[in-house]
């Protein structure tokens, strides 16, 4: 693999701006070796050599600049110019964070101290009856050895602990006293400086917040709260030790970076110059500073010393392995798509041979059990638009998987999510298939009563497969589906975080099931959670045909009793309500920030899902009344909701027409090197936003069905939803990118004092 696309593949996508410019200095070079090879006659003359070169200020670089010796052609100049430039924006970002990760660093040692004394206080806490029982035959003068024994038992701990994260203890930590700890102070004394940070958002913490007008909690020294507080700092140590990684890699591969591009000079122009530039390099802030090193190497060992697990278990932790690609994945992904499409020419084939289209009752039949197998069409195509998102993102380095929140090495590819796509399909194409050829062959209807169940049997083996607990069928990613789906319905009494922080909290699953115990969901929501709740405001069709089989397996055995359902006041009611539910749930998130945040852009935002809502509504009635007042209202209120939801995902999702952006109508930074396409998905965009016209204005489609008409209408809405995905997460990539922003803001447990003061400051 040449070098420049392993530095591409190597970076940390939201650093992307902050790396050496490697393929700038490379386009300097071709113009110098173009300049060379019109000109080599005057290089061979040349007997200078740029080892002469000398940095002004080797120490500070970011004040100094390279000497150049006068006899450099101008656009050698311009290499070395850059070439410094380039150094100097690297050495800065590279100390900046390493800064950053000291302040960390400091911080999670003062989150430790307090952890190792409150073990300290739960353990007291835990042996306080035996203590006093043996307290009425034990002398005072043993008791008082032993409470000297833990208090010098915490110092140690803590000194211990010191090393590895905090400076050497000045000499004058010698003369302390031995029974207190850091600073001079005794578990009781560390644990009044802080209190345990309430970062569950639940109902009943919601509530206590309210009331209490405050985060914060008192201690309560028990054996829950010390596993959870346990669980939290392990997860901020493994996700700053995750920071340090990156950092590390950051300055390898640019200092590589440097070493390449300064070969590829010397082979060019056949000057030496690798060895007096690397000098530079080395006597720089990157080249010279080990703390990143060294700060890895510690917090390695507090998480192997101090979470009580193998060390194995914890460097697979910190260490997660990269994702291998299978190869089985790829063939069985293509053998289904062939399946597949062998299956629906299968399944046309019956339908033409047979002529079911012009017998009544064959038509009848179809109408009846289109819905169901349209319901997992719709899942399908998401699925498949789904993984072409997912390939464009991968192919332009979105990172989605940060963005979304996924834990690293468990994200699904393209490839994966075909695969899965595909599958169902060959499972749901194979069933109608089995179901038509019995249920229209007069020679064996006599199973009849078996078929008709293929539909039902088909659906709760999906679900068995959704919720199986064992490590099958992408197991972490069905969790995290089904954890994201009930905080989404859940939206009122659960905090959503903005998508810029990230925060991503989440236990230990201790029930072997589901992996799904009530304290797993007492989560906050999260960017995944809303963006999974925008997925179902384009699957309300497949909603309402979810209500169908609930419908179609209610009213008995007879054809006659299934036909019940499309004239089911009941039925009728709950297909339109249905339909509302997704709006309804991001509607919530949006009133939800609103009340938090203070800021009005998430009431308009709550104002377009509300406005489709009314539209769904006013739409439904219309079909059912099929009068002009009802006419009226739908059109009236389609319109401004189509308006309204253009605006917002144009303008705020996509990041698109800005006025002032040197792109005309869109915005500074983009990701796709043409630009029409940016004005293609808006006007797409625009189109299919307007689909509903068919559903209020009934246009003469005379060669395709009701349902197919519906069916078609509902795919245009789900292609309108994948071209959405791809704008939005790139605008949001582009906004991290912008602010270097590579990792989640993890919440530590404990709020101590300097925390109080600087939020009172």
């Amino acid at each position: 693999m040449k070098f420049g696309k392993k530095f591409k593949d190597e970076m940390v996508p939201q650093w992307s701006e902050a790396y050496m410019d490697y393929g700038g200095l490379k386009h300097l070079l071709k113009d110098i070796n173009h300049f060379n090879t019109h000109r080599k006659g005057d290089i061979e003359n040349q007997e200078s050599e740029i080892g002469k070169i000398q940095h002004k200020n080797s120490i500070k670089l970011s004040n100094g600049k390279l000497f150049i010796p006068a006899e450099l052609r101008k656009n050698e100049k311009s290499f070395f110019e850059k070439l410094d430039n380039e150094l100097e924006k690297v050495n800065t970002f590279y100390k900046d964070k390493v800064e950053e990760g000291k302040g960390e660093a400091a911080e999670l040692a003062k989150q430790m101290e307090a952890l190792i004394a409150l073990r300290k206080k739960v353990k007291e806490r835990d042996t306080r009856g035996e203590k006093a029982a043996s307290s009425k035959v034990t002398s005072p003068s043993r008791a008082s050895s032993e409470a000297d024994k833990d208090q010098l038992d915490f110092k140690e701990e803590v000194d211990k602990f010191g090393e590895n994260i905090r400076k050497p203890a000045s000499s004058s930590s010698k003369n302390r006293d031995p029974s207190l700890g850091e600073h001079g102070r005794t578990p009781s004394d560390v644990l009044e400086c802080v209190k345990i940070q309430n970062t569950s958002d639940n109902p009943k913490s919601s509530v206590e917040r309210l009331v209490l007008g405050t985060t914060a909690k008192e201690c309560s020294f028990s054996e829950e709260e010390l596993k959870e507080i346990e669980e939290k700092l392990k997860k901020a140590f493994v996700e700053f030790y995750q920071k340090l990684r990156r950092l590390n890699q950051y300055s390898f591969m640019n200092l590589s970076a440097f070493s390449v591009i300064l070969e590829k000079y010397e082979k060019i122009t056949s000057r030496k110059v690798m060895r007096s530039y690397m000098k530079i390099m080395d006597n720089s802030y990157i080249g010279s500073s080990d703390k990143v090193t060294s700060l890895l190497n510690k917090v390695e060992a507090t998480i192997v010393k101090h979470f009580n697990s193998e060390r194995g278990d914890d460097i697979k932790l910190v260490r997660p392995e990269r994702k291998r690609e299978k190869h089985s994945i790829r063939f069985l992904s293509g053998f289904f798509c062939g399946f597949s499409v062998a299956l629906i020419m299968a399944i046309v084939l019956i339908i033409q041979t047979r002529k079911l289209l012009d017998k009544e009752e064959a038509t009848v039949y179809l109408d009846i059990i289109f819905p169901l197998y349209s319901f997992y069409g719709y899942i399908i195509l998401h699925m498949l638009i789904g993984a072409a998102n997912i390939y464009l993102w991968r192919c332009y380095r979105i990172n989605y998987s940060f963005i979304l929140g996924f834990k690293p090495g468990t994200e699904l590819d393209h490839k994966e999510v075909l695969l899965l796509a595909s599958g169902l399909a060959v499972l749901v194409l194979t069933a109608c298939l089995v179901q038509l050829h019995i249920r229209m062959d007069s020679r064996i209807q006599e199973h009849e009563t078996f078929v008709e169940l293929v539909p039902l049997g088909l659906l709760i083996g999906l679900v068995l497969i959704c919720v199986c607990p064992f490590n099958i069928i992408y197991r972490s990613s069905r969790f995290f589906l089904i954890r994201s789906l009930f905080r989404s319905i859940c939206a009122p009494l659960y905090k959503v975080v903005d998508s810029t922080m990230l925060e991503f909290y989440t236990r230990r699953v201790y029930d072997f099931w589901l992996n799904l115990r009530v304290d797993s969901f007492l989560l906050q929501v999260n960017m995944i959670d809303f963006f999974l709740s925008d997925q179902l405001t384009s699957q309300t069709q497949a909603i309402r045909s979810f209500v169908y089989y609930i419908c179609y397996y209610s009213w008995g055995k007879s054809s006659t009793g299934r036909k019940m359902c499309h004239i089911s006041d009941v039925y009728i009611v709950f297909y339109y309500i249905s339909a509302a539910i997704p709006y309804w749930i991001r509607f919530f998130q949006c009133m939800r920030r609103l009340i938090e945040e203070k800021e009005m852009k998430h009431g308009f935002n709550g104002f377009t899902y509300f406005s489709m809502l009314l539209s769904v509504v006013f739409q439904s009635t219309f079909r059912l009344r099929k009068k002009t007042t009802w006419k009226v209202w739908a059109l009236a209120s389609s319109g401004v909701a189509a308006l309204a939801n253009i605006s917002w995902d144009i303008r705020m999702d996509w990041g698109l027409l800005q006025m002032k952006s040197r792109n005309f109508l869109l915005r500074d930074k983009l990701l796709l090197h043409h630009k029409t396409a940016y004005y293609i998905a808006m006007i797409l965009e625009v189109l299919l936003r307007f689909v509903w016209l068919q559903v209020v204005l009934s246009f003469d489609m005379r060669p395709l069905r009701g349902k197919v008409i519906t069916s078609t209408f509902a795919s245009l809405e789900i292609l309108r939803r994948g071209i959405w995905n791809f704008f939005r997460l790139e605008n949001e990539h582009l906004n991290n990118v912008g602010e270097y922003r590579a990792f989640k803001s993890l919440p530590l447990p404990f709020i101590t004092d300097d925390d109080k003061v600087g939020k009172n400051e």
